[in-house]
């Protein structure tokens, strides 16, 4: 007997894919953090229905098309391991909806909460008059980082030109040609030289050789640039350390995610003042360093 049989609302399918998720041992963290949330996004989505749907509404009956088209979705998550975003071609950061495809990484840094603060209060986010989004995949950081500083312009940089044009995607999603550019640069070698940032923010590939040899399907379905950093993972973070201080303003400030790598970091780099910012909402391994700071690297 089909394993569907008998299913016909919201809530039914939720937790049949919950259950099928489970049991195939599925890995989340791509915009979830468990299955059920992880199957109800996916259902709410292919039904056209939005993830802030009433409770109510979950012992609506769908027709056999929506139940024909949910369960596909589910199964194809299961048998694919893709996550779920690239499944949908949505993710969602600091509040807001982006594109996302196989080409970029989905987003899910901690930096959404230091963009929703203005980056406040290591930037008078009044003063920031260009930003830089470098290693900017999607773009997602430093679209949000233009929303948050409507008097900035910010500038996306990325080595892969896949990247970019997801980047051009959302842009014009969120209307914000007018002060938001895509850039192709590897790392920092592609900007002009003339090209001086109050804020350099940064989450560029950092998983070291060990890590990247035990990541979960879900990950090997992300572009493997935007997240190896050889041996130590720090190979992008050295570079950027290494030529910041040549882009930014003198009172300018550097921010760099690094996760796991953070004990690498402070190994290799034990002169230089890092501050590790610290999230209300969780989240590990973003230093700040200012401008001043940085000649010494």
């Amino acid at each position: 007997m089909d394993s569907t049989t008998g299913l016909r609302t919201l809530r039914d399918f939720i937790r049949f894919g919950a259950s099928q998720f489970r049991a195939a041992g599925l890995n989340f963290g791509h915009g979830t953090d468990n299955a059920f949330d992880e199957a109800a996004w996916l259902v709410l989505h292919t039904l056209h229905l939005p993830l802030d749907l009433p409770e109510s509404w979950w012992d609506a009956r769908l027709s056999e098309v929506e139940r024909t088209r949910v369960v596909a979705v589910l199964r194809e998550r299961t048998a694919t391991r893709k996550p779920a975003a690239y499944l949908t071609r949505e993710a969602w950061f600091a509040g807001l909806s982006f594109y996302v495809d196989e080409r970029v990484l989905v987003p899910r840094s901690p930096l959404a909460e230091l963009i929703a603060a203005g980056f406040e209060p290591w930037l008078d986010p009044d003063a920031v008059t260009r930003a830089l989004d470098l290693c900017a995949g999607g773009g997602c950081i430093g679209i949000a980082t233009a929303l948050a500083l409507p008097q900035a312009q910010v500038d996306l940089a990325d080595v892969s030109a896949d990247a970019l044009a997801v980047a051009r995607v959302n842009i014009e999603r969120h209307r914000v040609s007018d002060r938001v550019r895509a850039v192709q640069s590897d790392v920092l070698d592609g900007l002009e030289p003339g090209d001086r940032y109050e804020l350099i923010v940064s989450n560029p590939p950092y998983v070291d050789a060990e890590d990247m040899a035990a990541l979960p399907d879900e990950y090997r379905h992300e572009p493997a640039l935007g997240l190896a950093a050889g041996d130590d993972g720090l190979d992008v973070v050295r570079r950027i350390l290494a030529g910041a201080h040549r882009h930014l303003t003198a009172d300018g400030v550097l921010i760099v995610e690094v996760g796991n790598s953070q004990a690498a970091v402070e190994a290799a780099f034990p002169e230089l003042p890092l501050i590790w910012l610290e999230f209300e909402a969780g989240g590990h391994g973003v230093f700040l360093v200012h401008a001043r700071e940085l000649p010494a690297a």
